[in-house]
């Protein structure tokens, strides 16, 4: 009882030992598995799946496989089962023919870990082999005066298979004068020897018959028999000897074929034919026989095929000398292949992945390579390395496996692909080399933003664009890939003129073209600041922005706008409209009327310029080119008409041109009859329809109107008075260049004082209304300021302040300049050959000048009302309108304004205008007087 647990517990051990030795090889990598030969295809080798700890369905997922080689397959994992199977028929003696123990070895990969294991399979011998003869029949030569008890060596058997499997025992039948004996050799083979029982008599027999048997030792034994006949000879007293009982050479394996390897040579002291040797190959194989050739009559034994280390390091033979006589003696020859290098290293790539992410951190597995030299000693030793400077470098993993990692962070846009070239090189010399190139792909990390071609965009857009119209393209680059490369543009949030900018312009997502959703107004909007977004298609995703700028562009769409003569209303007393009053006897030159109009567009396309059109009497009038007046060309005649009608046309500098027209009435007369006569005729003319009670009471109406407005100027003229000598008193206390000109004459605007001109026209009525006339005085010409009167001159009409200081003749040191004349470029008389102002801010300002002479000239200085329906009646001419009705055009409006020159000889005519005028007064107040 004791002894039986005895025996469990030494089973229990036995069994623990096999279990800690099979854990521990699993957890090295090692797998052993044990299988006989010629096992059919699909037999089960062992439970891969079970010993590694792998689950089923991983198997598929993680990509476990048996790599290839290149060399024959005999195992393959089955997919379902994770079981080792064969795949091919094993045959030991094929596959180990020199090595007792034969172990196939194979390497199971795990894709998905990037993990190599070892898989050894030992193949048991099965007894599938007989033991056989080289030569089934064999003849031995014996001399009938050999001893009995000589011993003649025998060919041994062949059995591919190990162990007990192969020879164990031979068996000699057929003849009494002959036994066996079997010799046992160093490394335990067995050699069978004929041994000579009883003395030999040729005479008596000359031949004997004898069968050998080989036994193996499998179950059932297998057997092979050779036929051996003895020949008897006659007496031959001397064996061969060798001259060496063993014969060893090195040759490299790289030695020529035909090459002599080793000679052997053996002496026999007989003569004749007993005497002469022949030698033979005994104890040979098939590889020796397919390699070498022995040269029965020399000995030479020369190569016959190319010797491979790989296949075979040492060659071992027996060589048989025997004479005429039949003796012969045997000695041993051993061949010794040295190691050439003459294998490249083989590399062989088991596992890569041709992407990888450029954010895939370092240390990333790229490739798994296998790598082997057939070679030995330093021959076999293999170096690898990664020839280029790329961001990969090799780790070694097991055994003769290598993994290609990643050093760093890879970049996309630097370097989209990568050819890595692995070079494997032995230690041999020279040294013989392989590569592999792997092919690697950078996969795209959305990490660049758009960039824009430009830092910021401008275009100039011209107003009245067609809604739709394309303005321009903004382009953005995103140095990535695909989706994460793929921009779409939007606009910034922004208003304008209190609109959404959405309402204005519009930006097409894929292709960044701007369009203008409306038709732009430079009058309105004159620039349009908006922002454009450029963002990718990555997760998340990546945006920058530009800065656009549209500038509106003017363009002529807008006409001169007429400010005076105001258009002619639809009601009755249209006919009074735009009037104006000459004297026939005025001089060329004098003063009529101006026209004043302003254009809503800006720089050269609100430049105005003035033309007479159309004229009753084309020679009487002149228009200034620039300014608008209108003046006298010539003397009137007696045979002019009374009434002359003047289309005035206004154009701008835009392209095309834009135009208005004026339509002025000047009405040539020198009393009040006249003038109210010639209206009545006109207004009779205009209703011919109407009675003359009607016609007598306008006229009492304008007479009444005008006594009105006569009564209105003197005491208007009186506060201008007072309002002059007041201002004189406050300048005379400073000292200048202008303290003898009136501060009416002057105006501010920004620092700037602009000249203005006075336009002055002085009446006188008689009590007699039908002698009443209207006198013009030239007192104070456009061109020069009013002169003071000469001594002879009469005393100041009604209203007028006598003890006011009288004006002085204008001092020429402050006379202006050629380029401080206001208007264009200091023209004399009117604009007409002047030139226009080079800039905007020359233009703006003179716009400002002229609008502050208007506001001048309307301040408190009309003394008929100027407007329209007062027949142009006025003590100082003005533009004869209400400026704050109308729209201030600061901006974009150009008005030239007068080029007059300040000269004595103007003053002096402006004098002697004068005198006339006083004259006409004095005259008249005699008359009153009476």
């Amino acid at each position: 009882m004791w002894a039986t647990g005895r025996r469990w517990a030494q089973r229990e051990r036995a069994l623990l030992w096999g279990v800690l030795v099979a854990a521990w090889e699993a957890a090295w990598g090692q797998l052993r598995y044990s299988i006989p030969e010629e096992m059919p295809k699909g037999s089960f080798v062992g439970d891969v799946a079970k010993d590694l700890g792998l689950q089923l369905p991983a198997l598929a997922y993680r990509g476990v496989r048996i790599l290839d080689k290149g060399r024959t397959q005999y195992f393959a994992l089955h997919g379902k089962t994770g079981h080792l199977v064969t795949i091919e028929r094993i045959d030991r003696e094929q596959l180990c023919r020199l090595e007792d123990k034969c172990v196939m070895r194979c390497e199971l990969l795990v894709d998905g870990e990037m993990n190599i294991y070892g898989i050894e399979v030992e193949i048991t011998d099965i007894n599938d082999n007989a033991p056989s003869f080289k030569e089934v029949e064999q003849e031995e030569k014996i001399s009938e005066t050999t001893a009995p008890g000589s011993r003649f060596p025998l060919l041994k058997a062949q059995d591919p298979d190990s162990g007990r499997n192969s020879v164990q025992s031979y068996e000699l039948s057929g003849d009494e004068h002959f036994s066996l004996a079997v010799q046992t050799g160093p490394g335990g083979d067995q050699r069978p020897e004929l041994v000579l029982a009883k003395a030999l008599d040729r005479e008596e027999a000359a031949f004997h018959e004898l069968v050998l048997r080989a036994s193996d030792g499998g179950e059932p034994a297998r057997t092979g028999t050779a036929r051996i006949r003895v020949a008897v000879l006659d007496a031959n007293d001397n064996v061969p000897v060798f001259s060496q009982a063993e014969y060893t050479v090195r040759v490299p394996e790289d030695v020529p074929v035909g090459s002599t390897l080793v000679t052997v040579t053996a002496t026999d002291a007989d003569e004749g034919l007993s005497g002469h040797l022949k030698y033979s190959l005994k104890k040979v194989s098939d590889i020796e026989l397919g390699n070498f050739h022995l040269d029965s009559e020399t000995g030479a034994i020369t190569l016959v095929r190319s010797l491979d280390f790989e296949e075979s390091d040492s060659y071992e033979m027996e060589v048989q000398a025997r004479d005429g006589g039949g003796l012969s003696n045997t000695a041993k020859v051993e061949i010794t292949v040295t190691d050439v290098n003459d294998n490249v290293p083989e590399l062989t790539v088991s596992s890569v992945q041709s992407e990888i992410s450029e954010d895939a951190p370092s240390g990333t597995i790229v490739a798994l390579l296998h790598v082997q030299d057939r070679d030995s000693g330093v021959n076999g030793e293999v170096r690898c390395s990664i020839t280029d400077s790329l961001p990969f470098h090799l780790e070694r993993s097991f055994e003769n496996y290598s993994r290609v990692v990643t050093t760093r962070e890879l970049d996309r846009e630097q370097v989209s692909e990568y050819n890595v070239t692995v070079r494997a090189a032995d230690g041999g010399s020279p040294a013989l080399w392989s590569s592999a190139v792997l092919g690697l792909r950078v996969l795209d990390v959305n990490d660049n933003a758009p960039v824009f071609a430009e830092a910021r965009y401008s275009a100039r857009v011209p107003e009245n664009n067609a809604a739709g119209a394309l303005v321009l393209r903004v382009r953005a680059w995103d140095a990535d890939w695909g989706q994460n490369a793929r921009v779409r543009y939007r606009l910034g949030e922004g208003r304008v003129r209190g609109a959404p900018l959405s309402s204005y312009v519009s930006v097409e997502a894929e292709t960044g073209a701007l369009y203008a959703l409306r038709s732009f107004d430079y009058e309105e909007v004159r620039e349009v600041g908006l922002w454009v977004r450029a963002e990718d298609g990555g997760a998340p995703a990546l945006s920058s922005n530009v800065s656009v700028r549209l500038v509106i562009v003017d363009e002529n769409d807008n006409a001169p706008q007429v400010l005076y003569p105001p258009a002619a209303p639809l009601a009755a007393g249209a006919g009074w409209a735009g009037v104006e009053l000459a004297p026939r006897s005025a001089e060329p030159g004098a003063l009529v009327a101006k026209v004043v109009a302003v254009d809503a567009d800006a720089g050269q396309n609100a430049w105005l310029s003035y033309e007479l059109a159309k004229a009753t009497e084309p020679g009487l009038f002149r228009v200034g080119l620039h300014s608008g007046e209108v003046r006298t060309a010539r003397f009137p005649l007696a045979r002019d008409a009374a009434r002359q009608s003047l289309v005035v046309v206004v154009k701008d500098h835009g392209r095309p041109a834009l135009s208005a027209t004026a339509t002025l009435t000047v009405v040539l007369a020198e009393s009040v009859a006249e003038l109210l006569a010639e209206l009545g005729s006109a207004a009779s003319a205009a209703a011919p329809g109407e009675p003359a009670g009607s016609l007598t009471r306008w006229l009492v109406l304008a007479v009444a109107a005008v006594s009105c407005l006569f009564l209105a100027f003197l005491l208007l003229l009186l506060a201008l008075r007072l309002r002059r000598w007041r201002r004189s008193q406050l300048l005379a206390a400073g000292s200048g260049a202008l303290r003898g000109v009136p501060a009416s004459q002057f105006v501010g605007i920004d620092g700037v004082r602009a000249f203005l001109h006075s336009y002055s026209h002085e009446v006188s009525l008689t009590a007699d209304s039908r002698k009443s006339q209207l006198r013009f005085s030239g007192a104070s010409c456009c061109d020069t300021l009013p002169a003071r009167p000469p001594p002879d001159e009469p005393a100041p009409l009604l209203g007028e302040d006598p003890a006011a200081p009288s004006q002085a003749q204008p001092n020429t040191d402050w006379r202006f300049s050629q380029t401080q004349r206001p208007g264009t470029s200091g023209s004399q008389n009117g604009e007409e050959g002047g030139a226009w102002p080079n800039n905007q801010f020359d233009t703006e300002m003179l716009q400002a000048m002229i609008l502050a002479s208007a506001n001048e000239a309307a301040d408190a200085n009309s003394t008929l009302g100027g407007g329209t329906g007062t027949m142009g009646l006025s003590a100082r001419y003005g533009p004869q309108f209400t400026l704050q009705h109308v729209p201030d055009y600061r901006q974009n409006v150009y008005i030239p304004g007068s080029t007059a020159t300040l000269t004595n000889a103007a003053g002096k005519r402006d004098a002697k205008s004068a005198a006339s005028s006083g004259g006409n007064k004095k005259k008249s107040g005699k008359k009153e007087k009476k």
